[in-house]
C-alpha cells in the first residue's frame, strides 16, 4: 500500500504509544514512514516495536515525559535528529478521570489538562514551527466524541478534547498558507489495553455498543486508517477539520 497514500521516506512523529497511538506509529510504518514513536512507558513502545518488527518494519522508540514544554521541545528536537524535519505529526496521549465534576479536585483538573491539552499545545507549536519554515507538513491530533457530546463524568476530558478541536482550527487557519495541514480524529467508543479493563466491568460494554448506530465498538486499526489518511497528501486540501470515527455514535 506505500504507494496509494505517497508516504515513503517521510518523517512523523507519534506522540502516545497506547492504543490509538501506537495503531497509528504502526500504520505509518507500513506506508514507509520514517516513524518516531514517543511514550514514557517503555512496555508500550517496546508493543509497538515488536508488532512493527513482526511485520517487516522498523519504528524508533523514544522514552521521554513530556509535562513541561521544554520536554516537549526536545522530544521534538530529538525526533529531528533521528529521521530529519517531520513531515507528519500525531497527538495521541491523554487519559480520563470518570468521576462527577464535584468530586474533583483542583489537582485533577490540572493533571488531565496539562497532559490532554497543553502538551498538544507545546508539541504541535514546536512541530508547526518547523513545519512552517519547512513549507509544508501534516499534524493530526487525536480528539474524542467526548468534545461534542455532553457524557457525564467526563468534565475535563470533555474540556480538553473540546479545546484541542478549537486550538488545532485556529493553527489550520494560520499555516494553511505555509502549505500544513491541521486535522483531528475524534474516535467513539474503541477498545484498547487501557479501556479493556473498565469495558468489561459492570455491563460497560453492553452499554456503550448500544448508543453507537453500529452497534459495535471501534477497533484502534480503524482510527489509525484515518490518521493515515490526513497525514497524507490525498488529503492536502482538508484541514481544519475533526473527523468523527464512530460507528454514528455523534449522530443520536
Amino acid at each position: 500500500m506505500t504507494g496509494w497514500l505517497d508516504l515513503t521516506g517521510k518523517g512523523a512523529l507519534v506522540v502516545g504509544a497506547g492504543g490509538l497511538g501506537g495503531a497509528s506509529a504502526l500504520s505509518l510504518a507500513r506506508q514507509g514512514m520514517a516513524t518516531v514513536v514517543v511514550d514514557r512507558d517503555t512496555a508500550a513502545l517496546d508493543r509497538v516495536a515488536t508488532a512493527a518488527a513482526d511485520a517487516g518494519h522498523a519504528l524508533v522508540t523514544l522514552v521521554a515525559d513530556i509535562s513541561t514544554p521544554e520536554a516537549c521541545r526536545a522530544v521534538v528536537a530529538e525526533s529531528v535528529a533521528r529521521v530529519g524535519a517531520p513531515r507528519a505529526f500525531v497527538h495521541a496521549v491523554g487519559r480520563n478521570d470518570r468521576r462527577p465534576v464535584l468530586e474533583l479536585g483542583d489537582a485533577d483538573w490540572e493533571s488531565i489538562v496539562t497532559l490532554n491539552l497543553s502538551t498538544a499545545w507545546w508539541l504541535g507549536q514546536e512541530v508547526g514551527r518547523r513545519m512552517v519554515a519547512e513549507g509544508c507538513g501534516r499534524m493530526v491530533f487525536v480528539s474524542s466524541v467526548s468534545a461534542h457530546l455532553a457524557h457525564a463524568h467526563h468534565a475535563p476530558y470533555a474540556a480538553t478534547k473540546g479545546g484541542i478541536n478549537q486550538m488545532m482550527r485556529v493553527m489550520a487557519r494560520e499555516w494553511a498558507s505555509h502549505g500544513v495541514t491541521v486535522n483531528a480524529v475524534g474516535p467513539g467508543y474503541v477498545e484498547t489495553d487501557l479501556t479493556r479493563a473498565y469495558l468489561d466491568r459492570d455491563g460497560h460494554r453492553e452499554e456503550l455498543e448500544a448508543l453507537v448506530p453500529a452497534r459495535r465498538l471501534g477497533d484502534p486499526a480503524e482510527v489509525a486508517d484515518a490518521v493515515t489518511f490526513l497525514l497524507s497528501d490525498r488529503a492536502r486540501f482538508i484541514t481544519g477539520q475533526c473527523l468523527y470515527v464512530d460507528g454514528g455514535r455523534t449522530l443520536v
